[in-house]
């Protein structure tokens, strides 16, 4: 997360999402390659290769449904995709949002931590309860000979408030004790990360984050302020109709990363440059990567003018 914090401050904030659909890629595209999984994978590399060489973002966002969805062939571009990111310089996040109790929680922490998808940090779920949560942490700390674990120094982004309108069924109701369940769920992240402040005191934020969409304005400044110790994973901004500024509020104090997926990934839809292309029917991996990398670029700027208009 220290890692990521201070790429986050090098590159700018953007994160990219390789929620990577096979629809999202024209069928010139497509029928190049012997399967949708190795089309999907060819096109994670080409992005992965234009944002290292703009420095356009600090992070990408692997999606594992998606790859999920495609059978063995899309867990083979799942990894490669992993491996590539890292192989980059990148810090790479798994979308998993994983979270079950007890042996289980464990299994797939030890799933997605070590082995063959193994990776830096993942999302995941504290609703079943904060128990949920434990599984995780023990691969945030250091490793030791005395470990359960066979790798450390991992990070987790823990929902939060999440991007979604039905997000307001749960996270958004009042407790009889006060306050609201992201609230309570708050305050046991707040908990969490001082007790890694103890393990890790020459760190600036805690391996411990929290993911926090951009989509609502009401309650930005006072989440950010809430939780000033905490990076955030910040989805919502582009397709899902997060706007900038909010981004750039939650960008406050910790900091965070803003994802972006399918207004990077189906950006050449719409590029003007490619009008031609769209028109007949010949766009090729080049195009839409080149178009993808265009996109990066822009959001990148994007919130960076929001960060710098919110004097932030």
């Amino acid at each position: 997360m220290e890692m990521l914090r201070d790429l986050s401050e090098k590159n700018g904030p953007l994160c990219v999402g390789l929620d990577t659909d096979p629809s999202y890629l024209p069928e010139s595209v497509l029928k190049v390659f012997d399967s949708p999984a190795k089309a999907v994978l060819a096109y994670n590399k080409e992005i992965i290769k234009r944002v290292r060489e703009a420095q356009s973002a600090c992070c990408f966002k692997v999606q594992i449904a998606y790859y999920e969805a495609m059978g063995i062939d899309g867990l083979k571009a799942y990894i490669e995709t992993v491996r590539a990111v890292k192989e980059a310089g990148f810090v790479v996040i798994s979308d998993i949002k994983r979270g079950d109790i007890a042996d289980t929680a464990k299994a797939y922490a030890r799933a997605h931590f070590s082995g063959d998808f193994e990776t830096d940090i993942i999302t995941v779920n504290p609703y079943m309860g904060f128990d949920t949560l434990k599984p995780f942490t023990e691969y945030c700390k250091p490793l030791t000979p005395q470990s359960e674990v066979k790798t450390g120094s991992k990070g987790i982004f823990v929902l939060l408030r999440t991007s979604n309108p039905g997000m307001t069924d749960i996270e958004q109701q009042e407790l009889k004790a006060g306050g609201r369940v992201l609230d309570k769920t708050g305050a046991e992240l707040t908990r969490i990360s001082e007790e890694f402040k103890k393990i890790y005191p020459e760190q600036s934020c805690s391996p411990v984050g929290a993911v926090v969409g951009c989509t609502e304005e009401s309650d930005a400044r006072a989440i950010r302020d809430a939780y000033p110790d905490i990076f955030f994973l910040i989805p919502g901004y582009g397709a899902q109709g997060g706007a900038a500024r909010i981004a750039a509020t939650l960008l406050d104090k910790a900091g965070g990363t803003v994802n972006s997926s399918r207004g990077i990934l189906c950006a050449w839809k719409k590029d003007p440059e490619l009008a031609s292309q769209r028109e007949t029917g010949s766009l090729c991996l080049k195009d839409i990567a080149d178009s993808a990398g265009r996109a990066c670029d822009a959001a990148k700027k994007d919130l960076l003018a929001a960060k710098k208009e919110l004097g932030i």
